[in-house]
């Protein structure tokens, strides 16, 4: 399911993109405001199509629990099973490490919505207090930074 969204996504980016071409080819300047309406609809369209997945287990830890945009960023939600941490203690040693390995894998794995100027944003919640532990906010400046490191 995920792989024909992504396919039917890239289908629609490449289709954007080649439409940008022609027209700059052509001279004419490829309206912005053409793009974000494109882009809003495709947004719609992965919310829809994850929404119906879930709640979806990602690991012994952790599940995607929501998902929802707003203008043009993805909002992913994440519940974290603690155990006996505390949310403190979570968010002190698990932040760091989580916000590198994350955003790597999302500027990698999500090049194309990024590149399209989709921003990204992964909020993990505790699954016992519902507080929220820490959110990595992912868009092209931040993964070109990335690159540079």
């Amino acid at each position: 399911m995920h792989k024909l969204l992504l396919s039917a996504i890239s289908l629609i980016l490449l289709g954007q993109s080649i439409y940008a071409t022609d027209v700059i080819k052509k001279g004419q300047e490829y309206p912005v405001e053409k793009l974000r309406e494109q882009n809003k609809e495709i947004i719609k369209m992965v919310v829809e199509e994850i929404s119906k997945t879930l709640p979806q287990k990602v690991d012994k830890y952790t599940e995607m629990t929501k998902i929802r945009d707003e203008n043009l960023t993805l909002i992913y939600t994440f519940e974290i099973n603690t155990g006996v941490k505390s949310d403190e203690a979570v968010q002190k040693e698990d932040k760091p490490r989580m916000e590198k390995a994350v955003t790597k894998g999302v500027c990698q794995s999500s090049k194309r919505f990024i590149d399209a100027g989709v921003s990204l944003t992964y909020e993990y919640l505790s699954a016992t207090t519902k507080k929220e532990l820490f959110s990595f906010h992912m868009n092209d400046t931040i993964c070109k930074e990335l690159k540079n490191d």
